[in-house]
């Protein structure tokens, strides 16, 4: 057994606001690469002086439940993980069971204690806008929490499905009297919605209600006023009768649709409202089933680098939040980032990212299967992340223009840190970047120039 999978076996504020203010409208596309020749490899680019944005500090999320539980062995795991927001209850179990006081403070503490922004899907099932009311009354009135986000019901295009009788239209406007009832109780929180499941922005294949209506239109054409983000769920495999878990080569194909998804979703928020909402996806993993033990499952290394290629996309496409379904399950599914007694691959991606910088600049790679994101740290670090999602190593020199360095000194050397087969988001020492960055096979650096 190699060195990292024997490991695995082993029993934010004023950022935000910026955030807020810059990052609701997508950006247009950035010029492709150019093809690289035969005698030299094109270079990873990376041009500081290009400034993109701010990264969320949303974006580094997950979820918890009442379902799940965190052991002695794997609490530091969690305190250390680098999650900025975590959703709870989320899942079915949020519309079928009702929250209980004890069982909120215990979360709050936990998120707190992980340095995590709590967002909580309040019951929309079976429930009342009085019962929604009093949960932030709790938390927010009479134990002074404060808690930002919060949504209304969990992926309700799946109600109808589960005999369940609430199509979209009937939703949405059930959803604007748990919206007014809340707001009323506390008006600085900000509502997520509508959480709809399996959203592409491809009208043939997004859900519709039991009479032909988009759920995702439907919703906002009546909520577009209330919504502060627009919030949606993506799972892209199985995606077959079969439920078959997905392959390497599918996995390494889906990670350039969610540029293309992203942007369908900023679309259709500003067609339907007006506005340019701020967007996030709230339940996200390679796979909806309890999927585990294949070469592309949750659990798995690449599953891990999809995901480290996906954050890296929705920051670019000004996604504001991103939170992966889940923080921790045991041995029947592999969606947590931990498991029973460790962490699973797709930890460290959140490792790797805890250092990666907040203000994005342009940077592209000129092979299809290799990625480049750069963002420089508050004291003026540049930091690149790259990302080889090939079966194979590939070499490729770093080109990097617009820091402030007349003599070139800053961009000879940097600090890498690795996450492959072998590594968990280790620190390798000094890499010389005159020469041809090595990246092995399935693998995410990440480069620190100081």
């Amino acid at each position: 057994m190699n060195r990292m999978l024997s490991r695995f076996a082993l029993p934010a504020g004023a950022l935000l606001v910026l955030w807020i203010l810059t990052a609701c409208a997508p950006l247009s596309p950035l010029p492709p690469a150019d093809t690289a020749s035969d005698a030299m490899p094109a270079a990873v680019t990376v041009d500081v002086a290009t400034v993109i944005g701010p990264v969320s500090p949303l974006l580094y999320g997950s979820g918890y439940g009442p379902w799940v539980s965190l052991r002695p062995e794997t609490l530091p795991l969690a305190y250390d993980a680098g999650i900025t927001v975590l959703r709870w209850p989320g899942g079915e179990w949020g519309d079928h069971n009702d929250i209980r006081y004890p069982q909120l403070d215990q979360f709050v503490e936990l998120a707190h204690q992980m340095g995590a922004e709590p967002y909580i899907h309040v019951r929309f099932l079976d429930s009342t806008p009085e019962v929604a009311a009093d949960v932030v009354r709790h938390a927010n009135v009479e134990m002074g929490y404060n808690i930002r986000y919060w949504a209304i019901g969990n992926e309700p295009s799946l109600f109808e499905a589960g005999d369940h009788p609430w199509d979209a239209a009937a939703f949405s406007a059930e959803w604007r009297k748990f919206a007014a009832a809340m707001k009323a109780v506390d008006p600085t929180i900000l509502l997520l919605g509508p959480e709809t499941h399996q959203y592409t922005g491809t009208p043939d294949v997004d859900p519709v209600d039991s009479s032909g209506r988009d759920w995702l239109r439907t919703f906002l054409a009546a909520n577009g006023d209330l919504v502060d983000i627009v919030a949606v769920h993506r799972y892209p495999f199985p995606n077959n009768a079969e439920r078959t878990s997905a392959t390497i080569p599918d996995l390494r194909a889906d990670a350039p649709r969610w540029t293309e998804i992203a942007r369908n979703l900023h679309a259709t928020t500003m067609e339907e409202t007006g506005r340019a909402l701020p967007i996030a996806f709230t339940e996200v993993n390679s796979h909806w089933t309890r999927s585990i033990r294949g070469e592309a499952t949750p659990d798995s290394l690449f599953s891990a680098l999809w995901l480290g290629d996906v954050l890296g996309r929705l920051m670019t496409e000004r996604v504001t939040m991103m939170t992966q379904f889940l923080l921790v399950t045991g041995g029947d599914s592999g969606f947590g980032l931990l498991e029973k007694y460790g962490p699973r691959p797709s930890y460290f991606t959140y490792q790797l990212y805890k250092y990666f910088g907040h203000t994005l600049v342009a940077s592209s790679s000129p092979l299809d299967d290799v990625t480049a994101y750069a963002a420089l740290t508050a004291d003026g670090a540049l930091t690149v992340m790259l990302i080889n999602l090939t079966d194979v190593e590939q070499s490729l020199p770093l080109a990097i223009t617009g820091l402030d360095d007349p003599a070139g000194e800053r961009v000879r050397q940097a600090e890498r840190r690795l996450f492959d087969v072998e590594h968990t988001a280790e620190m390798m020492g000094s890499v010389d970047t005159t020469a041809p960055v090595v990246l092995p096979a399935q693998s995410m650096t990440l480069l620190t120039f100081p």
